[in-house]
């Protein structure tokens, strides 16, 4: 079996990736490496779908594209077992009870999110939050930086995302600038060493307040479906940039609390789009937002899979996805410190981050239940105030 040449589906075979990935949907807490270890144990250990190597070769495949990883696995590894039919199943099976549930959590949150009890909660979620995505950080910063290019290009990013400038121009341009210059000799030969990357674009974006509409809505999270590269935590930074920054509809407070939402409940990350449609947009903007966050990765999986092994060979590749993963992570550090400063409000607060943080990186627990244990300790807060 290879990745270009998926077996045909079958009636069995279709049954079988939609029950196993709606099941993994409602159990896979945790975070996008969580989930993809949870397939590894379930369809290379316990199924023999594919091989250990063909497996690694598909982790590399979703790291070359945008979008979320883990959901992508999931197209790829039902493509392999079903055919094309199997490919649309795995996707849609293991996002929608993720969907159901953040749409039920996001009702409670409009009918019960400004009574004390609901505050002293997300009180003491958003500190974990805070630690988990700083333990993301720092996991993903161990291997996006190889050297002094790459250490460079993440903290200019982070240094320019805190004055403003625009996220997709930093994350495109930083990518291309460090593929060039780790292909230089390359450049050399064909006497390309004149080009001169368009700075131009590189400008502080524009905070324009607009009013709300459903299409808006969803070609905003279709296109940051379609570029956003890393892990699922970058989806903050747009997700700010656009909603608080640019079109004013959402506040920083809010936008912490989508996190949380989307922290506790299985699945992708990506579903705190379906929280955010259904605050601003009820019921249809849930869909519509779940739709234009989702379907780029669809399409994106659909077009890259026949050229996944020639897509791992290019140097030109690898070295452009080095340059977009490490200006992904400048800007993911970007929001932690800007979101830190609307979570992180009095000692107890600080406190509870940094306990997070020192269990995450001693430990690495399901992160599902220090955001728990975060609950906990706001509502203790709520009854001693």
């Amino acid at each position: 079996m290879t990745a270009s040449s998926p077996v045909s589906p079958s009636r069995q075979r279709l049954a079988e990736v939609a029950w196993l990935f709606f099941r993994l949907g409602c159990t896979a807490f945790g975070g996008p490496a969580a989930h993809i270890a949870m397939m590894r144990q379930e369809f290379v250990r316990r199924r023999q779908w594919l091989s250990e190597q063909h497996f690694l070769d598909l982790i590399g495949a979703v790291n070359l594209i945008p979008g979320p990883n883990s959901t992508e696995m999931t197209m790829h590894l039902g493509l392999l077992r079903a055919g094309w039919p199997g490919f649309l199943l795995g996707g849609v099976c293991f996002i929608v009870p993720a969907m159901v549930i953040v749409m039920a959590l996001a009702w409670a949150y409009l009918q019960f999110g400004t009574m004390p009890q609901a505050t002293w909660v997300l009180y003491g979620v958003k500190p974990v939050i805070m630690a988990i995505i700083a333990q993301a950080l720092v996991g993903l910063m161990r291997q996006a930086v190889k050297g002094p290019l790459t250490a460079g290009a993440g903290v200019g990013a982070l240094g320019l995302a805190l004055l403003g400038v625009n996220e997709i121009a930093l994350l495109f341009l930083g990518g291309v600038a460090v593929m060039l210059v780790q292909n230089v000799q390359r450049l050399r030969s064909t006497g390309l060493t004149s080009l001169v990357l368009p700075l131009g674009i590189l400008t502080p974006a524009v905070v324009a307040v607009s009013t709300f509409s459903l299409p808006l809505m969803f070609l905003t999270f279709f296109k940051i479906g379609a570029v956003l590269y890393g892990s699922g935590y970058v989806l903050l930074a747009f997700l700010r940039a656009d909603f608080v920054v640019r079109l004013g509809w959402l506040t920083d407070q809010v936008l912490l609390d989508a996190v949380a939402i989307g922290q506790v409940t299985p699945g992708p990350l990506f579903t705190t789009a379906t929280f955010i449609g259904f605050v601003l947009g009820g019921l249809p903007g849930a869909v519509w937002a779940s739709v234009g966050i989702f379907l780029p990765a669809f399409l994106l999986v659909a077009i890259s899979h026949p050229f996944i092994p020639r897509l791992r060979r290019s140097p030109w590749t690898a070295s452009l996805l080095d340059g977009v993963n490490i200006i992904a992570l400048g800007l993911m550090a970007a929001v932690t410190i800007q979101l830190g400063l609307a979570s992180l409000v009095d000692p107890l607060t600080i406190l509870l981050a940094l306990l997070s943080l020192g269990i995450l990186l001693r430990w690495n627990p399901n992160a599902t239940w220090l955001v728990l244990g975060g609950a906990v300790v706001g509502m203790v807060r709520a009854a001693l105030s």
